[in-house]
């Protein structure tokens, strides 16, 4: 199954005492880089809900926001100033304005935005629902980004499914112009070795061998073997049922050295050209790995 690390899940609650709101927005990324944003009451639960995060979507830059209000508020609303933090803020801010001949007009209205400053306590008075509320609302976003990952890896897997059948179309013409090839190369090579027993003594066994590892070097079907092979395996770990991004760039890799060795190997212009395309192919492939999950 291909998936993809990008994705976005939203879902919402609402009874006669709470209004919940979560948010799962989620990009490519090698690891799981996880970033939650959650109302300072909720701390404790913050090593549960990463948890639960990166069970459902495994791997990527994943950021979770959760708000939320409360509708049977019966206190009004409660701010904080911190007098003591403010001040100690505002006296820095002024030392540091000084030291570097600064102007001091704005110091006032940046120390207040410090954190902690002013805080606001009206929405987490008198609130002592169990937190499964909350959880279920996270786990039916976190399903939802899940699925639009799932929609969008259906995509990216048609373009490399795509990507790959044309590697499969250069090397089936790379099949039928290595015989000409390899033709050719013999036949060039007898002649040479003609002229040259014409002209000089050779040891005929030496040549012989010589003639054999230089044939062995030309000669590229095992590379065309294990290339197929590594196509086939590629296709199968993507219809396969599990998310596999990693394992199919590795595959990827092998299918490189292979099409690497075609073309240094060859060493004939014609099947350099289906090579280009290969590569070319193979690159736009590892372009919509690094979305894979």
């Amino acid at each position: 199954m291909i998936k993809s690390m990008t994705g976005y899940g939203k879902a919402d609650y609402e009874d006669k005492c709470l209004r919940i709101s979560v948010e799962v927005k989620s990009i490519n990324s090698k690891y799981a880089d996880i970033s939650l944003r959650l109302p300072n009451s909720f701390s404790a639960k913050e090593i549960g809900w990463r948890n639960l995060t990166m069970t459902f979507l495994e791997r990527g830059k994943i950021v979770l926001s959760l708000t939320y209000d409360r509708k049977d508020a019966v206190l009004p609303p409660q701010t904080h100033i911190n007098h003591a933090l403010f001040k100690k803020y505002y006296h820095t801010l002024q030392s540091m304005a000084e030291e570097v001949g600064a102007s001091p007009q704005a110091l006032f209205q940046l120390a207040i935005q410090f954190p902690e400053v002013i805080t606001n306590t009206n929405q987490d008075i008198g609130y002592k629902e169990s937190p499964h509320v909350f959880e279920k609302v996270i786990q039916t976003a976190l399903k939802q980004c899940d699925q639009s990952r799932q929609i969008e890896g259906a995509v990216l897997a048609t373009k490399i499914l795509a990507y790959l059948q044309g590697i499969k179309k250069s090397l089936k013409k790379i099949e039928k112009l290595d015989p000409v090839r390899s033709n050719a190369v013999r036949k060039k090579l007898h002649e040479s070795v003609q002229t040259l027993i014409a002209t000089h003594a050779i040891d005929a066994n030496r040549l012989e061998q010589e003639m054999i590892y230089y044939l062995e070097r030309l000669d590229i079907t095992e590379e065309k073997v294990r290339l197929v092979q590594h196509l086939s395996y590629f296709e199968e770990v993507m219809k396969g049922p599990q998310a596999a991004g990693k394992k199919l760039g590795f595959t990827a890799q092998e299918i490189g050295r292979e099409i690497n060795t075609i073309g240094a190997k060859a060493n004939d212009a014609v099947i350099q050209k289906e090579v280009i395309l290969m590569k070319e192919a193979l690159e736009k492939i590892k372009e919509q790995l690094q979305n894979i999950l």
